[in-house]
């Protein structure tokens, strides 16, 4: 049985990363979750955001994959640590290929972040940067509300577009270059966040930067699937299906199944 990378978020933003692993890797097996019932996990507290995540890798190793990819960068940031010491096969986040994306991407090494409450509080994205790139300058800022917009299919209404320009109105003014999509859910937004901020700042998102590396950390392993192999791929989230597919299928251009968990999500207090 051809062994899957198993992708998961706190919704439908790891859509993202998907659509790019099937346009770079197209003959591996991805097995999605979306945790939609909880999302989203921006304004929860770090130690609630590691036991959903460890939960999810519970369910997850049941079909045993021979990866898993944290797309979710609040996930990234409170959980990557924990997960790695839990399994022994390779675990990637969304944050560190996107941090290399935007230090490649930036000529005057100042680049912009926005995330959740839960990414930008925990400096993840200012901590990457500076690390390897001591004299970087970072403008971060918290955009609550974008999330739970494309977690509704809204990427284009009225409703939307305010909220895209209210939440970036202080960064506008920022002598930024590059400004990074600190959570997979924004590419969804990008025509939006683009008018808002204009043609002069390019937009970083993780996904296609994951993917390489994805490709990579499995060219490195041996573990790349081998010419002929024609992947199922397989989608499970945690709340209502019919939205989630919905969505899935008009960003991937494809007919998907989609799978509510028979695990029942308890909520954890």
């Amino acid at each position: 049985m051809q062994q899957a990378i198993a992708i998961l978020d706190s919704g439908v933003g790891g859509l993202t990363v998907v659509k790019e692993v099937m346009r770079q890797l197209p003959l591996e097996k991805i097995i999605y979750f979306g945790d939609t019932a909880r999302s989203p996990y921006g304004p929860r507290p770090a130690e609630e955001v590691q036991a959903f995540t460890a939960q999810i890798v519970d369910y997850l190793i049941q079909f045993n994959p021979k990866m898993i990819v944290i797309a979710c960068n609040t996930a990234t940031a409170a959980a990557m640590d924990l997960i790695r010491s839990k399994v022994s096969i390779p675990v990637l986040g969304v944050i560190s290929p996107g941090v290399r994306a935007a230090i490649k991407s930036s000529f005057n090494a100042r680049v912009g972040v926005i995330g959740t409450e839960g990414t930008i509080r925990s400096k993840a994205y200012e901590q990457a940067l500076t690390s390897i790139s001591p004299n970087i300058q970072v403008f971060s800022q918290a955009c609550p509300d974008l999330a739970p917009l494309v977690e509704k299919g809204l990427f284009d209404s009225d409703e939307t577009i305010q909220a895209v320009e209210a939440s970036l109105s202080v960064l506008r003014s920022s002598p930024m270059d590059c400004l990074i999509l600190g959570c997979t859910h924004y590419p969804f937004l990008t025509r939006a966040i683009s008018e808002v901020m204009g043609s002069e700042v390019k937009l970083i998102s993780s996904a296609d930067e994951t993917a390489r590396e994805i490709s990579a950390i499995l060219h490195h392993h041996e573990m790349l699937s081998p010419t002929g192999m024609v992947p199922f791929h397989q989608f499970y989230c945690s709340g209502e299906p019919g939205l989630f597919k919905q969505i899935a299928q008009n960003w991937l251009k494809e007919e998907i199944s989609i799978t509510p968990v028979v695990w029942q999500v308890p909520t954890i207090r």
